[in-house]
């Protein structure tokens, strides 16, 4: 009976995972510069609108993990309840700052979008997420006066993190670890299959408590919602300023520019197309 290896052309080990074929690879970077091209041209309203719903998709998944952490006192526990924002952002088609270091990025180096649209889109997403966050911790807090000390904790952490590498490291992986779920999910056209890695990249991201831009200001806020927290407002600034900067660097430089790297050929003859 034939071994797996051979059924590969009689190379490489029973035990080595598989290479993923060239044309899926391809297949992958083309839906990528599809999408990335739709978003880069989405008109103002829509933008807007999507973006602050992507910001209560992530307020919507703070109640769930606030309610876990209130729990049981283990952010760990409660990662895997946050989970609950990324199948929302999924489902809905919303828009999350995050998410946007991949897909749009890849239309822009294949010349099928401008660094002016890139920057209004990832503009837009982040201030309208933060707003939308802002909303729901508001709500949190008030409906739920019982989260309040473990918002006010939850919150208080991110903010003291600080400038220092450390925290930049946090940031960057977070960055990256969303970017690689978005790729995960462009590499299908399954809905299934793309709400798996929206649920570990979740758990993942909350539980193991990266430093992320957007979930971090909305727990951040939830605290200051509460008139309690030990910290202000120009605190949360400085926090948001350095996580959106390590998040950038670990989606575009550590996941996007690699994966471009992947499909070269391909980059060549969009830009030749859209030159």
């Amino acid at each position: 009976m034939a071994s797996a290896a051979g059924g590969r052309g009689g190379t490489g080990s029973p035990l080595e995972p598989p290479a993923e074929p060239e044309q899926e690879i391809e297949e992958a970077f083309d839906r990528l510069v599809d999408e990335g091209e739709d978003r880069l041209a989405r008109p103002w309203p829509a933008l807007v609108t999507t973006g602050f719903l992507g910001g209560v998709d992530v307020g919507t998944g703070v109640i769930a993990y606030l309610l876990v952490e209130h729990a049981t006192g283990s952010p760990l526990l409660a990662g895997p309840a946050f989970s609950i924002a990324f199948v929302a952002l999924l489902l809905a088609r919303s828009e999350l700052f995050t998410e946007n270091f991949l897909v749009p990025v890849t239309a822009v180096a294949a010349r099928r979008g401008s660094l002016a649209a890139l920057g209004r889109l990832w503009g837009v997403a982040l201030v309208m997420n933060l707003v939308g966050g802002w909303l729901i911790a508001w709500l949190i807090v008030t409906a739920l006066p019982d989260l309040r000390p473990t918002a006010v904790t939850a919150g208080t952490h991110y903010a003291q993190l600080g400038v220092d590498l450390e925290s930049f490291a946090l940031a960057v992986l977070a960055g990256l670890v969303i970017t690689l779920m978005t790729r995960m999910q462009h590499a299908t056209d399954s809905l299934g299959v793309k709400l798996v890695p929206a649920v570990l990249f979740g758990a993942l991201l909350a539980g193991g408590q990266l430093f992320h831009s957007v979930l971090d200001s909305v727990l951040m806020f939830a605290a200051l919602n509460t008139g309690q927290a030990p910290f202000g407002y120009a605190d949360w600034f400085g926090a948001l300023c350095w996580s959106a900067l390590g998040n950038t660097v670990g989606g575009v430089v550590l996941v996007a520019f690699v994966r471009l790297a992947r499909v070269p050929h391909r980059l060549v003859q969009e830009r030749a197309r859209n030159a």
